[in-house]
């Protein structure tokens, strides 16, 4: 028999190549479409999160499939700045009247019914964080996904609450 002839080295890089490309493609769908590792940096959530900020995994299907609800941790484009994130905790949903928090003397006790196709966002620390009560209701298309697990510190890893 014939020994198997080697495969020419520019051929070899293209099938390299390739390979890399669709793993990479691969990547950017599960990260896009299925999960996500971020960080939740800030005082905002306050004592679920450090203020130096927790690695998180999140996942976008609740998110995609309209299945938030309330009390989920969720990852949003900022309101204020698009090129930032925001994790809150929601507080209300399409339809729910909230009765907002204390932040500013002039809003204490102002109830506020949530609009369809939005949501109503707060840190777990309301003396330290910027959220719904600033800015209104989030449009649900602004929702990322939800936090579902603490993976960092490793002394406090596990299910998000």
């Amino acid at each position: 028999p014939r020994p198997a002839r080697p495969t020419p080295p520019r051929a070899a890089m293209m099938q390299h190549a390739w390979q890399l490309a669709k793993f990479g493609s691969f990547l950017y769908c599960v990260n896009t479409y299925l999960f996500e590792v971020t960080m939740c940096v800030g005082p905002s959530m306050l004592p679920t999160f450090s203020v130096a900020g927790d690695i998180v995994l999140v996942e976008h299907l609740s998110a995609l499939g309209l299945r938030i609800k309330r009390d989920d941790v969720v990852i949003a484009v900022s309101p204020t700045n698009p090129r930032q994130t925001v994790c809150k905790r929601v507080k209300g949903l399409a339809g729910d009247e909230i009765t907002v928090a204390k932040k500013y003397p002039h809003e204490a006790g102002k109830v506020v019914t949530v609009p369809p196709g939005r949501v109503w966002l707060e840190g777990d620390n309301p003396a330290n964080s910027t959220d719904s009560r600033s800015y209104g209701p989030v449009p649900y298309a602004m929702l990322k996904g939800r936090v579902f697990f603490k993976l960092w510190p490793l002394t406090e890893a596990g299910f998000v609450r």
